[in-house]
């Protein structure tokens, strides 16, 4: 999909599909009342007649209008003038683009950007706009047939003159990101038996071919063993496909810059190993590589943008199943760092991962460190689906990612990382246990990792109610990716 901005004078625009704005008391947007103006009042006469209200989300579809430049009418609701939230203009995006499908045009215009929405500006109501547009077109066509493939291939954003230069910067942003998140789902919604940790690896080294200030790095099995990954090793022993560390570097600052370190855990499939989950809905557990998936998508928004920021991405990657030579619960393993686990269930494969690459993070001597797993089903029971769970041993740091979950509409909820939860991980034959019982898991899990990152500003984000959805939608969401770059854009 081709997004472009558009700053003729609307005499001279024409659309097969244009979008504008109304709000709940039947007030019209300054551009649809000027568009009211250009087809001799069609649109006062149709809210008159009370087919709109202008409630958020509603919509009216016009097709016959009396101006040749406009094929079609979409009228958006928005709710009540001057309390429109970030949250109900997106929402109000996804209703509108929903009429757009449905119409099967191929080239549409949104004259949305004159919405009044509480605390944000042109910027920001053009990244929203490619954003939900494009997270809304997206289809998964890798292993299926699709009969019916979106029509719409074009979007302008219709911008006034004297906001242009605002719009033109949301434009880039936006693309950037929408294609950050479309690639995160793309890989997220792959099966397990393609996107294999080897597979995984090839996509980030075709990405490094993308962008000359990217550089790609594989490590193989017997380089986290001579490292002393014990932690991360132990989890591919019951799998016959090879472990690695994917390794990617953009440097968009000075090299004395201290970069910005994205984990993502990627573990391909995971069955529990010989703590074996439930048969039913372990097909979704092709999407515990969200988080690496994640990393991939932000470093590609990052490349886009050409952000003058230094970042490494760091990608874990295996898969998680029963074997005779897989982890037992019981057995006791040596991470990276020196400190014993004990495996008391080998389902909690996630932080085994992650504890080997936060202590491998402290080598490129970070500014921060930010890690996305799919890690908990704690987490959901917590918190639902709604937020993701945000952890982290710096104030300030959650801080930065709380903000940035409001601005993109991609929200974290702060849980605690108490100390009277560290407890809960203890061994008697190891330095610490890798589940921490029924109680409080998504926070012990957090607690387990905060051991592994003393020595940087550090932040986890437990994304496993929000990485995709379940039931008759079910796909990958492309979470965080949003939050993520927002936190990237404030930083750069």
């Amino acid at each position: 999909m081709d997004y472009s901005i558009v700053s003729l004078s609307l005499d001279k625009l024409q659309s097969d599909c244009l979008l504008v704005g109304i709000y709940e008391n039947q007030q019209l947007s300054p551009v649809a009342t000027a568009v009211d103006t250009l087809c001799e009042g069609l649109l006062t006469k149709l809210i008159a007649r009370g087919d709109i209200k202008g409630k958020n989300a509603e919509t009216l579809l016009i097709n016959n209008v009396p101006h040749e430049n406009f094929q079609r009418i979409i009228l958006v609701g928005f709710g009540e003038s001057g309390k429109v939230t970030r949250k109900l203009y997106r929402k109000a995006l996804a209703a509108a683009i929903k009429v757009v499908k449905e119409s099967k045009v191929s080239v549409a215009t949104s004259a949305l950007l004159d919405i009044n929405v509480e605390n944000v500006d042109t910027q920001w109501l053009t990244r929203q706009n490619i954003e939900v547009f494009n997270d809304a077109i997206y289809l998964y066509s890798k292993t299926k047939v699709c009969e019916e493939m979106p029509a719409l291939q074009q979007l302008y954003i219709y911008a006034d003159k004297l906001v242009s230069s605002q719009a033109e910067l949301g434009l880039l942003q936006g693309k950037a990101i929408a294609k950050g998140v479309e690639l995160t789902k793309q890989l997220a919604d792959l099966p397990g038996n393609i996107c294999t940790p080897t597979y995984l690896a090839e996509q980030a080294i075709e990405l490094a071919t993308q962008h000359e200030k990217l550089k790609c790095e594989i490590l193989e099995e017997s380089d986290l063993q001579a490292l002393g990954m014990g932690a991360f090793l132990s989890v591919s022993r019951g799998s016959r496909q090879p472990a690695k560390l994917i390794s990617l570097f953009y440097q968009g600052a000075e090299a004395s810059v201290k970069p910005i370190v994205l984990i993502g855990k990627g573990l391909t499939f995971d069955a529990g190993g010989i703590s074996l989950k439930p048969g039913l809905g372990m097909d979704e557990m092709k999407y515990d590589m969200c988080g690496g998936a994640s990393v991939l998508g932000l470093i590609r928004m990052a490349t886009l943008l050409n952000l003058k920021l230094n970042i490494v991405g760091l990608v874990p990657s295996s898969e998680n199943l029963p074997d005779g030579d897989a982890n037992k619960p019981g057995d006791i393993v040596t991470s990276m760092s020196g400190k014993t686990i004990e495996i008391l269930n080998t389902d909690a494969e996630g932080r085994l991962l992650l504890c080997d690459t936060l202590t491998y993070a402290k080598k490129f001597n970070p500014e921060v460190v930010i890690d996305m797993a799919t890690l908990t089903g704690a987490c959901i029971v917590a918190l639902g689906r709604v937020p993701s769970g945000l952890f982290g041993n710096d104030d300030a740091l959650c801080e930065e990612l709380l903000t940035a979950g409001e601005v993109a509409c991609d929200k974290v909820w702060r849980m605690p990382i108490w100390e009277e939860y560290q407890d809960q991980i203890k061994s008697n034959f190891a330095d610490l246990a890798n589940i921490g019982g029924p109680d409080g898991g998504s926070i012990t899990a957090a607690c387990f990792l905060s051991r592994f990152a003393e020595d940087f500003r550090w932040v986890h984000l437990d994304i496993a109610g929000t990485a995709w959805r379940t039931g008759a939608a079910k796909g990958a969401t492309g979470r965080p990716v949003p939050l993520v770059s927002q936190f990237l854009l404030n930083r750069a």
